[in-house]
Order: structure tokens, then C-alpha cells, then sequence
């Protein structure tokens, strides 16, 4: 699988479907080609930088921006929903995101650079296949939810 074909597809589709080393369908959808009635509410934004959190959460604070960029686990974060995302999934005012330091999995979405939405896929082809795992199916995978103030709460740990 090459990152480049893979960026180039999502770019001329809004989505791409893979199949990873689980076994288990990802699909990586542009947050403008998200459909409420289609694509699920739980979807999780990925991140290969930093920077890039602030595309869909409130401004954090230092505290909060320093677990995420700290953190040496796979972690998905829950937090406040900024008032300019107009589309993707958020539930009661939050969203779901991680970012993805997974060598492999990094250079995939940073062959994309932009942001994009993963949800899980059954009954669909694949449209590439890898024999790497991605990164949030591990067990040790952690759940945090963060507040632009600094308040912190695991969810799952």
C-alpha cells in the first residue's frame, strides 16, 4: 500500500476504505464529505500533528495540550466541539480524536495533510490493504476527555 495512492484516492473519493492487519475495515473520510445520515456519530478525528486540534476542538489550555502531546500510548480524546466545525461527528456538543504517532499510520495521513474522520466498516471492499494494525484496536488503547480550561477526566484507562 502507498501512502501517495492512498491520499490521491481519498482526495478524488472523500474516502477511502482499508482493510488493516486485524482483519477489520477502516474507512478515512475529508470532514467535508462526512454525512450525518450515512456515516457514524462516533467517528473519531485523527491528527498526524499537533497543530492540527485546533481545527475541531475549543482553544486548549497548555495543561491539556501537553497530555496529548505527551502521551505515550494510543489515546483517544473527548473535548469541546469548536464553534466553526461545521461538519462531522460530534456528540453532545464534543468530539472524539487521537493522534496517530504509529510510524506507518502517521505517514499515511501526512501523505493526506489534512485532518480525517476513521469509523469502522463492515460489508464494504477494501480499497487497500496493509498488513499493519492501526494503532486504536489495541487493548491498551486510553480514553480522556479534556476541557479547553485544563480539567481532565479519564473515561478509560
Amino acid at each position: 500500500m502507498e501512502n501517495s495512492a492512498v491520499a490521491k484516492h481519498i482526495k478524488t473519493n472523500g474516502r477511502v476504505s482499508i482493510r488493516e492487519g486485524n482483519g477489520r475495515i477502516i474507512e478515512l473520510i475529508i470532514p467535508t464529505r462526512w454525512n450525518e445520515e450515512n456515516d457514524s456519530p462516533t467517528g473519531i478525528f485523527l491528527f498526524f500533528d499537533l497543530f492540527q486540534i485546533r481545527s475541531v476542538t475549543e482553544q486548549f489550555s497548555e495543561v491539556s495540550l501537553d497530555i496529548v502531546e505527551y502521551a505515550t500510548k494510543a489515546t483517544i480524546y473527548h473535548s469541546p466541539v469548536n464553534r466553526v466545525l461545521q461538519n462531522g461527528p460530534k456528540v453532545n456538543g464534543n468530539v472524539k480524536f487521537a493522534m496517530i504517532r504509529n510510524d506507518f499510520w502517521n505517514k499515511v495521513l501526512f501523505a493526506f495533510g489534512q485532518p480525517v474522520i476513521y469509523q469502522e466498516k463492515e460489508g464494504v471492499p477494501a480499497d487497500f490493504e496493509t498488513k499493519e494494525r492501526f494503532p486504536l484496536y489495541g487493548p491498551d488503547v486510553k480514553e480522556m476527555f479534556l476541557s479547553p480550561d485544563g480539567d481532565v477526566k479519564i473515561i478509560k484507562a
